[in-house]
This record gives structure tokens, C-alpha cells and sequence, in this order.
């Protein structure tokens, strides 16, 4: 036979089989329910139906047990989220952070210790944070949060229970406002904008230096012949409270702004010379504790309070220099190489510069070496800018509950609490004047001077920077007269931020509306015009 005869018998036997597969398949499947059928009929079921009957029983549970399976399978696979995971989310990361702290030095994190109660205060000042930003007042822009966490610290020294557990030396204390000062005039430094200070550099400067010496020099003498303080306490004080504080500015002109209201160059004008009225009252408190604790004569004093100065500027400009052209644009990771230097420089310069005894040159040395920076990178400084404002609100809560712990029911005194209201009532009122005195021929109308003059009236963060500060330093020399000196100076801060926050932003929220005039139609109909042209 033929090769092809053979294969044509494969393909002829090959569906042979097949059909006889099937019939043999056939047959079994006729064979199971006969089977079946005679187990029902009341006949002994044989070994084999146990078998063909639990055989058929599994095929029915897997289905039910696979649904169930998948049920949990899908309730584990999903994510929760809401704000009670969010909560969780904090409540984990703060007990993860003591546990951290407490397995590398065990001891000073059980309660009573240093971390124990640095901890402890920055939660409860948290929550204060969070309790008051989530008041919402219609119309209104929202409260400070930070006022919470002053209460919150306030409330932890002066609750007998919570105060015995919550316990932090005065250098962890000092530590933390070094730290909290170096990050807040990097930021002041990068927010620098040169293009504004040239087009109001001269109704800016008048504003930057006229209202803080005004009041610095009211407040002390005031402090002087009212309170009994020395001439170098007084000036102390009288710093202290000269730093403006613009909190409400920003966040009530966008509101006004988005009403309708023409704010002008309002909030840049007061944002700008706030900056560098904070400087000022920086080396000027600096500049009169080194004259209060020194030993030398008042000339050799003051001549060392100008070398402060320069040696200050100087180098912050050479820092500032060197962070301009080092790390080169064409680096990689160039943000977080910019932030590790200019972080680390402004830490080194606050520490620094006390351990030398130059505390003078420390608030110069690192606002000069930001300004530097910020205008070197120009357009490329917006994410160091962001990391900065979430570096200051994570040590926000904790420097004004540091605050509030400092004071206790017990050192408030009825004499001095007045003494200290009627001191700060009159140097707030020389401000307000000349305030109004200083954009007098700035291009502002009458209703706008007023504005301006009020929006300065908070205190907030430079006096919660310096205001245990002086009594820190006393306290590290032993002298219980200069403590009381301190005392004072703390309990006037801690009031005046008490007073003034909540008068500036009820007058700031209500003086807004009325002052300031309403937009022009002619704008809004432009605006209006020209939205549909930008959208083709």
C-alpha cells in the first residue's frame, strides 16, 4: 500500500474512536440516575452511591463557601478613609513618635520628663489649633488657630492634675523658640519681593521704622515710671510690642477682595514693611538684653550693639552669597539641597551667635542671608517656600503653648495685670496715630489711612518669639530680681496677645467693608467681556 492509502485509513479510524468515546460517555451518564433512582427506592445504599451522593454534594457548597470568601476578600481589599481614619492617622503618628524617642533615650519620655511633656504639649496645642479653626463665622475670615494652642498651654500649667506630669526645663524650652525664630526669618526672607519695595520703598520704610520706635519708646517709658522698670527693661519691653503682626491682613483682603472691595496696594504695603518691622524689633531686643546682662560700661554697650549689627549683615551676605551660586541650578534634587542649606546655616547663625555672645547679629545675619537667597532663585523658590510654611505650622502650635505654660494663675497679680493693660492700651494708641501719620502722602484716602492704622493692632508671633526670652536669660544667671523683670515682661506679652488678637479681628472684619470702596463697574464689566474671549 501506498503512502496515501495509509493515511487515508488514519483519518477513517480516527472518527471511529471518537464516536466511541462519546457513546461510552453516554452510557455512564444513562447509568448514574439509574443508580440514584434505586438508592430512593428503599434499597440499601451501596458503597458506591455514598460516594456519587457526597460527590454531588461538594459541587453544591463551593459555590456558597467561594461567595463568602470574595465577600471578605473585597470588605479587606477596600481602603478606609474618612475623618475618623484621619484622626487614627494622628493619634498613631504621635504615639509612633514617643515610641521612637523613648527607644533611643529611655527615660526622658516617661511622663515628667523633657520629651514627655514637649510631646504632651504639642498635641493638646493641636487640638486647640483644630478646635478653633473649625469655628466658622459667616462673612468673617477664620479665627487664628494658634490662640487655641496659647489657651490650650495655659490651661496644662494652671490644671494641678495635668501640671505635675507635664514638665519641660527651661533650655528644651529655649531650644525650641531658636529653632521656630530661624525658620520663621528664612521665610520672612524669602517672601522679600524686590519689585514691590521699589515701588513703595518710601511710604514702606516710614511704616517699618516710624510705628515700632513709637511705641517701643511709649511702652517704655510707660514701663519706666508706672512699673518700676530700668531704662534697659523698659526698651525690652517697649520691642517686644513694637513687631506688627498682620495675621487678619491676608485672609480679610482676599475676602474683601472677592466681595467686590478695591484693596489696592493694601496688603503689600503692610506685608512688606511688617517684614522689616519685625527685623527692627528683633536687633533691637537683642541689642538691649546684651546691654541688661552685660557688665561693661553704657558706651561700650552701645558700640558693641553697632558691631552686633554689622558683623550680622556681613555675614549674611556672605552666606547668602554662597547659598545664591552653590547648589548650581543643574543639579538634581536641587529644592531639597537649597532647604537643607539655608535651614541649616539660619540654625547655625540663631545658636551660634548666643553661644559667641553676639545675640544681636543673629536675627540680621539670617534675614539678610534668606533676602539673598530668595532673590537668587528667583521663580525656582516655590517649593522651598511651601516646605518652610509646613515647617512653621508644625512648630506653630507648639511655640504658643510653650507660651501659655509659661504663665500661671498665681503670678498674675491684680496691680500688675492693670499696670500692664494701661501700659499697653497707650503704646497701641501712639501706634494707631502714627500709623495714620506715616501714609499720610502715600495716595490713600481718608477711609483707607483708618483701615491701615487698625490692621497693625495684633500681636502674635515675634511676642510669642521674644516674650520669655528676657526671663529665660534671668533665670540662667540665678538673680531674683531679674526674674521678676522677666515676669513682667512675659505677663505683658501673654496679655497683649490675649487683648489684641480678638480686638484686631472683629475690628479689621468690620472696619473692612465700610472703609474700603466697592470696584468699579467698568472693571467687572471688562472682566466680564473678557471671558469669553479667553475662553475661545
Amino acid at each position: 500500500m501506498t503512502d496515501e492509502d495509509k493515511t487515508i485509513e488514519r483519518a477513517d479510524s480516527e472518527p471511529s474512536t471518537e464516536v466511541s468515546h462519546t457513546a461510552s460517555v453516554h452510557q455512564e451518564t444513562q447509568e448514574e440516575p439509574v443508580m440514584n433512582l434505586r438508592s430512593t427506592d428503599g434499597s440499601e445504599p451501596t458503597e458506591g452511591s455514598n460516594l456519587l451522593s457526597s460527590s454531588e454534594k461538594r459541587p453544591q457548597e463551593t459555590p456558597t463557601e467561594s461567595s463568602h470568601l470574595q465577600r471578605l476578600r473585597q470588605r479587606f481589599a477596600r481602603c478606609p478613609c474618612g475623618s475618623l481614619v484621619s484622626r487614627i492617622k494622628v493619634v498613631t503618628t504621635v504615639f509612633l513618635l514617643w515610641a521612637v524617642v523613648w527607644s533611643v533615650t529611655i527615660g526622658t519620655v516617661l511622663p515628667g520628663g523633657n520629651s514627655s511633656g514637649i510631646i504632651i504639649l504639642w498635641f493638646f496645642a493641636y487640638l486647640g489649633c483644630i478646635l478653633f479653626w473649625l469655628i466658622k463665622l459667616p462673612r468673617l475670615p477664620p479665627l487664628p488657630a494658634f490662640l487655641g494652642a496659647m489657651l490650650a498651654g495655659f490651661l496644662i500649667r494652671n490644671i494641678p492634675v495635668i501640671s505635675d506630669y507635664v514638665q519641660i526645663e527651661h533650655e528644651w524650652s529655649s531650644s525650641v523658640r531658636s529653632i521656630y525664630l530661624s525658620i520663621t526669618l528664612v521665610y520672612v526672607g524669602l517672601q522679600l519681593d524686590s519689585e514691590a519695595l521699589k515701588k513703595l520703598k518710601g511710604v514702606c520704610g516710614r511704616l517699618a521704622v516710624g510705628p515700632c520706635l513709637a511705641e517701643a519708646c511709649a511702652s517704655a517709658l510707660l514701663a519706666h515710671f508706672l512699673m518700676g522698670l530700668p531704662w534697659q527693661w523698659g526698651f525690652i519691653l517697649g520691642f517686644v510690642l513694637g513687631a506688627a503682626s498682620p495675621y487678619f491682613v491676608r485672609p480679610s483682603t482676599s475676602l474683601l477682595k472677592e466681595e467686590g472691595h478695591d484693596v489696592k496696594d493694601v496688603p503689600t504695603l503692610l506685608l512688606e514693611a511688617e517684614d522689616f518691622s519685625d527685623i527692627l524689633a528683633i536687633t533691637g531686643f537683642n541689642t538691649c538684653l546684651g546691654i541688661a546682662f552685660s557688665t561693661g560700661s553704657t558706651m561700650f554697650n552701645v558700640l558693641r550693639g553697632i558691631l552686633e549689627v554689622v558683623t550680622g549683615v556681613a555675614t549674611g551676605s556672605l552666606l547668602g552669597a554662597f547659598i545664591y551660586y552653590f547648589p548650581s541650578s543643574d543639579q538634581r534634587v536641587l529644592d531639597w539641597k537649597r532647604i537643607v542649606l539655608v535651614l541649616g546655616f539660619s540654625v547655625l547663625a540663631v545658636f551660634s551667635s548666643v553661644y559667641f555672645d553676639f545675640p544681636g547679629s543673629r536675627g540680621l545675619c539670617t534675614f539678610v542671608m534668606a533676602s539673598l537667597a530668595g532673590i537668587g532663585w528667583t521663580r525656582n523658590k516655590a517649593k522651598v517656600e511651601n516646605i518652610i510654611i509646613f515647617a512653621c505650622g508644625m512648630f506653630e502650635p507648639l511655640l504658643f503653648g510653650l507660651l501659655g505654660a509659661e504663665v500661671s494663675v498665681a503670678s498674675l497679680k491684680r496691680e500688675t495685670v492693670g499696670l500692664c493693660v494701661a501700659t499697653l492700651g497707650v503704646g497701641v494708641l501712639i501706634r494707631i496715630l502714627t500709623v495714620f501719620l506715616m501714609v499720610c502722602s502715600a495716595g490713600f484716602n481718608i477711609k483707607e489711612k483708618i483701615f491701615i492704622s487698625f490692621a497693625w493692632l495684633p500681636k502674635a508671633t515675634v511676642q510669642a518669639l521674644l516674650g520669655s526670652v528676657a526671663l529665660d536669660t534671668a533665670r540662667s544667671y540665678g538673680d531674683t530680681q531679674l526674674e521678676d523683670y522677666g515676669l513682667v515682661v512675659l505677663t505683658m506679652t501673654f496679655l497683649a496677645i490675649l487683648i489684641t488678637v480678638p480686638i484686631g479681628y472683629l475690628l479689621i472684619s468690620f472696619l473692612g467693608p465700610r472703609l474700603l470702596q466697592k470696584a468699579k463697574r467698568q472693571n467687572k464689566d471688562e472682566e466680564v467681556q473678557g471671558e469669553p474671549s479667553e475662553q475661545v
